[in-house]
């Protein structure tokens, strides 16, 4: 993959025209895309703490709160651990979407890949290009938080917003396309995870 580390905010793209279509699972019955879904309540949670600083930038792009004031917002939240336990205001929730994403990379998508007698490749190989346009926009959110921190200023305000907002687009785009295409294959091949 080329480095994207140097790209334009909004030339990190998913390239979603290009995703591949997973082949169908027929021996899959209705308790494996039971089993398959599972993954959707992972995601579930990423989203929900996505929606809670989607809601704090609201409140402060509407001025109900100063730009100021984000980062006691912010660690009001869970992530309230974030700068003690990672130094960032993205630290946990960042670290633990990359954690899950380097599980996903170096276990479940070589198992599916595997047990799939190689069907499963290219979706596995998209689905390891998007963690690098997710995990390249977590670097720059949590490098425009801790700038944020540091100078709370409209600017720093409006490029963290951008790149958060840029990041929930990617995120729910990835999440949604991992558990359509691997729902079939994760309760078939892996029964569950």
């Amino acid at each position: 993959m080329t480095d994207i580390s140097t790209l334009p905010l909004d030339d990190l793209n998913l390239h979603e025209a290009a995703r591949p279509k997973a082949p169908p699972v027929p021996e899959a019955t209705t308790v494996h895309r039971r089993q398959g879904q599972q993954l959707a309540a992972i995601h579930s949670h990423y989203l929900r703490e996505m929606g809670q600083i989607g809601a704090i930038l609201q409140r402060i792009e509407a001025r109900d709160a100063p730009p100021e004031h984000l980062k006691q917002l912010v660690l009001s939240l869970d992530m309230a651990e974030n700068f003690r336990a990672f130094g960032s205001l993205c630290g946990r929730e960042c670290h633990v979407l990359k954690f899950h994403h380097d599980i996903e990379s170096a276990d479940m998508f070589p198992r599916i890949e595997a047990a799939g007698g190689g069907r499963f490749r290219e979706i596995v190989a998209k689905l390891k290009e998007e963690h690098e346009v997710v995990h390249e926009l977590i670097i720059r959110l949590a490098r425009e938080a801790d700038a944020l921190a540091e100078t709370p200023s409209e600017a720093n305000f409006i490029q963290a917003g951008n790149t958060f907002r840029k990041l929930e687009e990617v995120v729910r785009s990835h999440f949604g396309y991992e558990e359509t295409e691997l729902e079939e294959a994760i309760g078939y091949y892996l029964g569950s995870i």
